[in-house]
């Protein structure tokens, strides 16, 4: 059965003559009015802006004042139009669409080139089995790809069915087309558990305004979250439903299809959508309907870990059994290491695990205080994901990705705790919208203050490009960091050296002598060797503190005094070396 929240009546206001009638017209079209005018205002904003200004806060150092009205006007609008009933779906609808696309669009239109060195990644990836009409050999360290291809045999379907020669046409928009298409699921999901409009269209702005992790660019994990969310919401309609009998067997293939594409797409995904499903199989009335889609998430798992994905599980075994014992040091894995990052950083990093916890924190004050909410699977599917947070670190990443799969579920609960109908409702519309302005704030801090790192100017695509063309089969190219955009083009064919993924005595090394660590870097190379040093890996370094911020100029100045190098490009973001000889290493 649904649960069903209270709708406070439309308030009617009294004549002269004893009757009643509606509110004024103006509160029905002060949203309608609103919606247009916030997407024109922040389109205006982006006209000028310096993207070269960037500094610690990324990308909100430069956007203009407008662009933050716009922002604050679109917030003001969705509320205004959560509190008219009169108002129809579709402008909630349009609402959400829109602080979509002034989150995820504004880089897409800025920039020139594709931002974030891992979509850059997985382009390359999904070119190589263009390439090789499937697994990918010699694939050295992304050969994790080979094990998961998922999400990458889709894109090179999609390709070879549109005519189109690379996803570098479409990644850029991945972020505004995955959000978007997340719209769906989360209206089914929270619309059954609920009828009361506020609580379901205000847990999806919560969800939009909180999603802070930065894993909805063109990636797997996009690809497989979309897919979890989208199964849970199915799930629960069913449980909430609560029918006689099973699953209808179309509905279940489908399901289990869904599931079979998230186990051989991620790696980490199949595991959250086991310990969700475990969780709701938990009270006795679910398991007629949760226990068939856990039996097949259990069964494709284990089929695909330990055939195609087993070489993997394999070289990691050791690893993933000491995790298993070091539960501690799993959840806070990701809080360290900031020492030496940008003071900008420090603060963004603080900011955003205070609104994660935030929102956990208004999620359990949600459960004791709505009793209703204890009665629907939204609480169990919170605490899903943070029984893998101690089995993990997932490369200090662990507690980030438990918080963005518990999202759905904490974003629902904030919601019926905040715009559910409650008395003072003036003095809670004001703590609601600072609340909603703090969110969405905290969310563009932890989104777009790496962006000096995560852009590309035109000139540093050109380097790149100009190597890769260069390089023939077997080369070795060398770089500080691995922010480059294209460096794994053809990444069958050449190798990489990336200084700051070294050992701490290959790092300590670099520090203390860069003439040194770049010979030992080209040493015994059996083809031609490539420097490539960027902006980006400059603004990489001094961001996080991965290496000293100084460490591309020192190394700038080593490469210019070093001899038998000879500088293939120069441009004012980036400078590619070739060495003309190569050392004999010891």
């Amino acid at each position: 059965m649904t649960v069903q929240a209270t709708v406070t009546p439309v308030p009617r206001r009294r004549t002269g003559t004893g009757r009643y009638r509606p509110p004024d017209g103006w509160q029905l079209w002060l949203p309608r009015l609103v919606l247009p005018a916030a997407l024109g205002i922040w389109l205006l904003s982006l006209r000028r802006v310096r993207l070269e200004r960037m500094g610690d806060l990324g990308l909100l150092q430069v956007l203009p004042v407008w662009f933050w009205f716009a922002l604050a006007l679109l917030t003001v609008g969705f509320l205004a139009a959560l509190r008219e009933p009169r108002l129809r779906p579709r402008w909630l609808a349009g609402y959400l669409l829109a602080l979509v696309l002034m989150i995820h669009a504004t880089p897409s239109l800025l920039y020139p080139a594709l931002r974030y060195s891992w979509a850059w990644k997985h382009i390359a990836v999904v070119d190589a089995m263009l390439r090789h009409n499937g697994t990918v050999p010699n694939a050295q360290g992304l050969d994790i790809y080979n094990q998961w291809p998922g999400f990458f045999d889709l894109n090179a379907l999609l390709l070879r069915v549109t005519g189109l020669h690379s996803a570098l046409g479409y990644a850029a928009w991945a972020p505004v087309f995955f959000n978007a298409l997340l719209l769906g699921p989360l209206l089914l999901l929270y619309r059954s558990i609920t009828a009361d409009r506020r609580v379901v269209w205000g847990g999806v702005w919560i969800f939009y305004s909180a999603s802070w992790v930065g894993q909805d660019y063109f990636s797997p994990q996009a690809f497989a979250f979309l897919l979890y969310v989208s199964v849970l919401a199915v799930v629960v309609r069913r449980l909430q439903q609560r029918p006689a009998g099973g699953w209808p067997l179309p509905r279940l293939l489908v399901l289990l299809l869904l599931e079979f594409a998230i186990a051989c797409s991620h790696q980490l995904t199949p595991l959250m959508l086991v310990s969700a499903l475990l969780l709701l199989s938990l009270p006795r009335r679910n398991r007629r309907t949760v226990l068939p889609l856990l039996a097949g998430a259990v069964g494709f798992t284990v089929l695909w870990d330990s055939t195609v994905a087993r070489p993997y599980l394999a070289a990691n075994l050791h690893q993933l059994v000491h995790a298993l014992s070091s539960p501690d040091a799993n959840v806070f894995s990701g809080l360290a290491g900031l020492g030496a990052a940008a003071p900008g950083q420090v603060l963004v990093a603080w900011v955003d695990r205070g609104m994660s916890a935030g929102l956990f924190v208004l999620a359990v004050i949600a459960f004791w205080h709505r009793p209703w909410t204890r009665r629907t699977p939204l609480p169990l599917l919170a605490l899903a994901p943070l029984l893998l947070l101690a089995a993990n670190n997932y490369g200090g990443e662990m507690i980030f990705r438990a918080f963005l799969f518990s999202l759905p579920a904490t974003a629902f609960l904030s919601a019926a705790l905040l715009l559910a109908p409650a008395p003072r409702p003036r003095l809670r519309a004001a703590v609601v919208t600072v609340l909603l302005a703090a969110m969405l704030s905290g969310l563009l801090l932890g989104y777009d203050s790496k962006e000096s790192m995560n852009r590309f100017a035109p000139d540093e695509v050109t380097a790149v490009r100009t190597t890769i063309d260069q390089a023939p089969p077997g080369s070795r190219i060398i770089s500080v960091t691995s922010d480059l955009p294209g460096a794994d083009r053809r990444y069958d064919e050449h190798t990489r050296v990336v200084f700051d993924q070294g050992t701490l005595a290959q790092r300590q090394e670099l520090v203390r002598d860069p003439t040194a660590a770049l010979q030992q870097a080209a040493a015994n190379a059996t083809g031609p060797v490539y420097l490539v040093l960027t902006r980006a890996q400059a603004a990489e370094c001094y961001l996080t503190g991965t290496l000293p911020a100084d460490t591309v100029a020192r190394l700038h100045t080593a490469a210019d005094l070093l001899p038998g190098l000879a500088v293939i490009h120069q441009g004012p973001d980036a400078v590619v070396y070739r060495f003309m000889t190569t050392t004999g290493g010891s």
